[in-house]
């Protein structure tokens, strides 16, 4: 029996294909300090559970295809606090941010069709493009230059007939930085040349630390045709099972070509956006919470993280995420040789190996991604701990 091609050259998640390696650690009694998926410790909202409470419909019946309307209208008053004017034919309800991307992706590119993508990028934009069979082809970014963007001429060399758009996250995962109004501007400016859409993953907003620039490309005047919006309440309220997202965009001809996915795949589940209702909106005290609770995390992580020999990173300001260069041959052997074979006082660490970041995996190679986001303060400094020992250990065995 043969597979589709698209499926071969799919790659497994670089993020959850360690966790056999985390569950036979786990099964020999060693603790696993867990840095390696964007998966919160912090409560959800109890205004969620309330909403489930309250959920009282005798049967649990399709939905719209496009999202409930309660679902809808919160969202529609939450971005108008935002500058950005919604009504309900702007925004499709989707499961989760990753479905908003695969419907993007296939809704406006045929087979090799080609998307532009600053690397290091989200691990799973690969799988979303290959479902499309798209292809993604890299713009690369430095820690030498902060991860910047290059200038307009290396970007623009990249087009061709078959390129259709820019897709990042903003702000960063896996790097934790954000695009300065600058960067927006050559962005937008290059998509109205080249008649671009622009796909722009805005799910960690709630997220940005030390007063830098943050906007949403929706804000920017002139680009309204151009500009999809992917969102997610998984990060923003810690709510990740909960698989509710958002696709969104002025271009109405866009959504409406979008419906059919949606139709296609008959609707969300009722339950869950009626109770995300209730999260969606002026939550202040519990964004300023978690925002807080993330920015004393990457004070400690980041500290700690750079006295060690031979690591480095770019200082992240946004998301709960940081991306380190390690001195190790590879880190994918790594992180597997310290689920497997080390422990230090019968604990060990996890994280994300850089190479699944990059079309080029050799590019990530002495790389990796650490979330912050379900360890405490203790628990990040004994991981420092774990990490500093066991790249001094291996070393050793490596002869590096």
């Amino acid at each position: 029996m043969d597979f589709s091609k698209k499926i071969l050259e799919t790659n497994y998640s670089p993020i959850r294909y360690i966790v056999p390696n985390i569950e036979g650690a786990i099964a020999r009694g060693i603790k696993v300090h867990q840095m390696h998926i964007g998966q919160p410790n912090i409560e959800t909202p109890a205004s969620f559970f309330e909403g489930l409470k309250d959920y009282e419909r005798k049967v649990v019946a399709y939905t719209n295809s496009q999202g409930l309307k309660e679902l809808l209208d919160a969202y529609a008053s939450f971005y108008a606090g935002l500058g950005i004017d919604f009504d309900h034919e702007n925004m499709l309800i989707t499961h989760g941010g990753s479905e908003a991307l695969i419907f993007a992706i296939a809704t406006i590119c045929n087979p090799d069709d080609e998307v532009l993508v600053p690397e290091p990028y989200y691990s799973n934009y690969d799988g979303f493009l290959k479902m499309s069979s798209a292809k993604g082809v890299p713009i690369q970014l430095s820690g030498d230059n902060d991860y910047r963007l290059p200038n307009r001429e290396e970007i623009v060399a990249k087009i061709t007939p078959r390129t259709k758009a820019i897709l990042f996250s903003n702000p960063s995962n896996p790097l934790g930085t954000v695009l300065s109004l600058e960067e927006m501007e050559l962005i937008r400016d290059i998509a109205l040349e080249f008649n671009l859409y622009i796909i722009s993953d805005e799910v960690y907003r709630q997220f940005v630390y030390d007063g830098a620039f943050y906007q949403s490309f929706l804000n920017m005047k002139g680009i309204d045709e151009n500009v999809i919006l992917i969102d997610s309440i998984s990060k923003h309220y810690s709510v990740c099972g909960a698989r509710i997202g958002l696709l969104a965009s002025k271009n109405k001809e866009f959504i409406a070509q979008t419906f059919k996915l949606c139709q296609a795949r008959l609707c969300v589940s009722e339950i869950e956006q009626f109770a995300s209702a209730r999260l969606i909106g002026d939550m202040p005290e519990y964004m300023n919470m978690v925002r807080g609770k993330y920015l004393a995390r990457r004070d400690l992580f980041s500290k700690k993280l750079s006295e060690i020999e031979g690591v480095s990173f770019v200082f992240p300001r946004a998301a709960f995420y940081l991306f380190a260069d390690l001195p190790v041959d590879d880190t994918e052997l790594f992180v597997k040789w310290l689920l497997d074979e080390f422990e230090l006082n019968g604990e060990t660490l996890s994280f994300a190996p850089g190479s699944g970041f990059y079309i080029n995996a050799e590019l990530g190679k002495r790389k990796a991604r650490f979330s912050f986001c379900a360890n405490e303060l203790d628990e990040i400094e004994r991981s420092v701990e774990i990490l500093k020992m066991g790249i001094k250990a291996y070393k050793g065995i490596k002869n590096i």
